[in-house]
């Protein structure tokens, strides 16, 4: 079930860099505002998935079996408008596409993950 545990943590990485880019989009004309971003997928996956023993109940193990996935928020370095604002609009469209890209890889992950559990089952 790690595969699913991965595609979950790709769509909420996902949610979360789009809400970033819509921030900066929301902000591109706020004087002095730095653009923002999330750090990549891989980077906060493997901060957060720890693969020891997972418990599968309360004080089985002393674990906490969490497999969340909170990404964290970074500076985005680039040049600057004569008024300090850093977001570039172009960029912002770009990063969008591949947020929407990385969604629909953890739906299509985890569509095909339930299709073979189905399939298992016999239904």
């Amino acid at each position: 079930m790690d595969i699913l545990a991965m595609a979950r943590g790709l769509a909420a990485h996902s949610e979360a860099r789009q809400n970033a880019i819509a921030q900066n989009v929301a902000n591109a004309d706020t004087p002095n505002y730095r653009a923002r971003d999330v750090a990549s997928f891989q980077e906060t996956f493997q901060a957060t998935n720890h693969t020891q023993l997972r418990a599968t109940r309360a004080g089985h193990l002393q674990a906490t079996g969490s497999t969340a996935v909170s990404p964290r928020i970074i500076d985005e370095p680039g040049p600057s408008t004569p008024n300090g604002n850093t977001v570039s609009l172009e960029t912002e469209m770009l990063k969008s596409a591949d947020v929407k890209s990385a969604h629909d890889r953890a739906l299509a992950v985890y569509r095909s993950s339930m299709n073979i559990l189905r399939t298992t089952i016999g239904r």
